[in-house]
């Protein structure tokens, strides 16, 4: 008897536990698409698996369904894997383990996976069982999504022939997402060229910021350190003599940059006002963000006197010109979706090298015509200033569909069997949607799944009864495409 034998959907949680007695970390999936493999062959149905891991299983139509426009049900196969301090479990190695309490299912000790597992769990369940109604069925199961949707990407899906997608990848029970921004990363060099002079030598910092998701946070006005460093810094060079001798902040492109630091050396008559400058520009930025930004730390640290590697002035000019006319933050709000950010782009990371200044930025937007404009313009910024850009990761945006008919359909059959009203949004961030349906034209997609919180930790959580709801929700959506 299996830890979730007892619960309900029966077959659904049957192999989400067998799922999650398979490593199946993203870059580690090939025993779980060969599991999925071995499902489809032990069926009869017919499968095939690419070079990259993905899966695809086809079933024919029930009796009746004949007609019914083809459906694609799609997840993905990787889980982010991280486990607590001490926890004994190899991830690469090892299987979850599961516990139920009262309505929620975790994994001890690791984080459980929900995202994606439950709908390969769901997929499988369908897939079984005979006496589900339902138009002729396309199951697309991709890897890596996790790390860049690079399943997704390598997919050849010229034997596809669904045009309806039915997504199951979301964790918020009666949010129906309808569209996704697309996105890439863009890296600028502007070449730069160094000189000696003598100073008093200063460390500035901002630091403590509360940072954030670039795509599912950055409507919410909070600050970016590099943007900040970059407003100090235009400010004291326009009063004072002050060289740069180094600049770096932010993690990753994707988050909104919680800290920066730059050394710098100033003339010995002026340090006096240079610590004025720096106090008053760091009270009025935290009067600015008090709200936001309660814990903000703006400062400057005296390291002594003495010479110092700095920028020559026109490199310092073109480096602080970049990061003051450099965009960031919300460009563009959805028109059809009030309250939607449809594009944006975020400064996530910023170092001066021997060579060079580097910035690199997050950009995303739903709508393809505004991502490329704002890439042209990050690229005409670097020119402009004798650098260039390199843009990578491009995915392609999901664009709302008014005309949608699939999602018409799946909030009908919602409300009715909740008696609750649906949410229709769109993600300002990353999905599969976007790539398959930049593959397959004329997709019609949503995006849904059972309630899940804290999705890549150690807390994350599955509510059992909304997997329920939400698999009787996908059988009568199934049950009315006839």
């Amino acid at each position: 008897m299996g830890v979730l034998s007892h619960l309900q959907p029966e077959r659904v949680f049957y192999y989400f536990e067998e799922i999650c007695k398979i490593p199946h970390g993203s870059y580690h999936t090939d025993a779980i698409s060969d599991y999925c493999m071995d499902f489809a062959r032990d069926r009869g149905l017919r499968a095939r698996q690419d070079e990259s891991g993905n899966v695809i299983i086809w079933k024919e139509a029930s009796p009746g369904y004949e007609n019914g426009e083809t459906v694609i049900l799609q997840g993905h196969l990787d889980m982010v894997c991280v486990k607590e301090d001490g926890c004994p479990l190899d991830l690469e190695k090892d299987g979850l383990h599961l516990v139920v309490c009262k309505d929620e299912l975790f994994a001890d000790g690791t984080s459980l996976g929900g995202d994606d597992g439950i709908a390969v769990a769901y997929a499988l369940a369908i897939l079984e069982d005979d006496a589900i109604l339902h138009p002729a069925l396309e199951v697309v199961l991709t890897v890596n999504e996790e790390v860049g949707m690079l399943g997704a990407t390598a997919l050849d899906a010229s034997d596809l022939k669904g045009r309806v997608l039915l997504n199951l990848d979301s964790e918020d029970e009666g949010i129906f997402l309808t569209g996704c921004a697309g996105g890439a990363t863009v890296s600028c060099k502007i070449p730069v060229k160094w000189t000696k002079e003598e100073g008093i030598r200063y460390r500035i910092s901002i630091e403590n910021l509360t940072g954030g998701h670039s795509g599912a946070e950055i409507h919410k006005g909070r600050a970016n350190a590099n943007v900040l460093m970059g407003r100090l810094l235009y400010t004291l060079t326009d009063e004072m003599n002050m060289w740069i001798a180094s600049l770096a902040g932010g993690e990753k492109d994707n988050a909104i940059a919680r800290f920066c630091h730059a050394e710098v050396a100033v003339a010995e008559a002026q340090a006096e006002a240079f610590e004025r400058c720096v106090e008053k520009m760091a009270a009025a930025i935290k009067r600015e963000y008090a709200l936001r930004e309660p814990e903000a730390c703006i400062y400057a640290e005296k390291m002594g006197r003495g010479s110092a590697q700095v920028l020559q002035p026109v490199s310092a000019s073109r480096v602080i010109l970049a990061l003051v006319h450099m965009p960031d933050g919300v460009q563009k709000m959805e028109e059809a979706l009030k309250g939607e950010v449809r594009t944006s782009l975020n400064l996530g990371q910023i170092a001066l090298s021997e060579e060079c200044f580097t910035f690199v930025s997050s950009v995303r937007s739903s709508l393809a015509s505004e991502k490329t404009w704002l890439l042209e313009k990050l690229q005409s910024l670097a020119m402009l200033l004798g650098g260039e850009c390199v843009v990578s990761g491009e995915y392609p945006a999901w664009e709302y569909r008014p005309d949608s008919r699939i999602r018409e359909l799946i909030v009908r059959v919602y409300e009715e069997q909740t008696g609750k009203k649906a949410k229709i949004c769109s993600i300002h961030a990353g999905l599969e949607c976007g790539i398959l349906a930049d593959k397959l034209p004329g997709l019609d997609c949503v995006s849904y799944g059972p309630q899940m919180q804290a999705i890549h930790t150690t807390g994350e959580t599955l509510s059992i009864s909304s997997v329920q709801r939400t698999w009787e929700l996908t059988l009568g959506v199934l049950a009315a495409i006839k």
